[in-house]
């Protein structure tokens, strides 16, 4: 059914989300709510795949899936700083430029503590009425790497932070027109039942 003539058919559209990271705080104060993001790549997955090979025919089967990178653009604000919440979320996770050999100045980063530092990094796709219809949280994230726009005496553009974010696979859950969770999927533990497999042509 298309929704082009359906006046209650909508589609989702791109500038309609929002991105929290759970822990984040600036001044003492929760700033969960990423209002600076510029734009976000959601999680997505590939699957490997196996090949067989038999005279001039390939055969192929599926593989693993492999979860991929996300990546957000922050615009640099003043207040908060954001470059300073992005350095801060390293410096948290355990980096340390060492000065001696004492037990102190030997820590280094561990997952436990990035991705505690982190929270949970959830992305909202929302309704033409604020409501959300689909939300994504990255599981076990990470930061991986953020870089700073070139600074350039000749351009008048914002300044921007890319963030890279790791993680082992993300959930994705979709809501009702009420705002109601409908469907859960990738829950760990929660595998669901799988249709039957229908006969494959010969």
């Amino acid at each position: 059914m298309s929704f082009w003539h359906q006046q209650q058919m909508q589609p989702k559209r791109n500038y309609r989300f929002r991105i929290k990271i759970s822990v984040l705080k600036w001044d003492g104060q929760p700033a969960s709510v990423i209002w600076w993001v510029k734009n976000f790549k959601p999680p997505s997955y590939t699957l490997s795949e196996a090949t067989h090979d038999y005279m001039d025919n390939k055969y192929y089967w599926p593989g693993r899936v492999t979860w991929e990178d996300c990546t957000m653009q922050l615009v640099d604000p003043i207040s908060p700083n954001a470059a300073e919440l992005t350095n801060q979320i390293i410096i948290d996770s355990g980096y340390l430029i060492k000065t001696d050999t004492t037990k102190e100045q030997s820590r280094t980063i561990g997952k436990d503590q990035s991705v505690s530092m982190n929270g949970n990094v959830e992305v909202e796709v929302l309704r033409a009425d604020g409501s959300v219809v689909e939300s994504w949280v990255m599981k076990n994230s990470w930061m991986k790497g953020a870089s700073w726009s070139n600074l350039d005496y000749t351009s008048d553009d914002l300044r921007t932070i890319d963030v890279t974010w790791r993680y082992d696979w993300a959930t994705c859950t979709h809501y009702d027109e009420k705002g109601v969770p409908r469907k859960d999927q990738f829950e760990a533990g929660k595998p669901e039942k799988l249709p039957t497999p229908t006969t494959a042509q010969s």
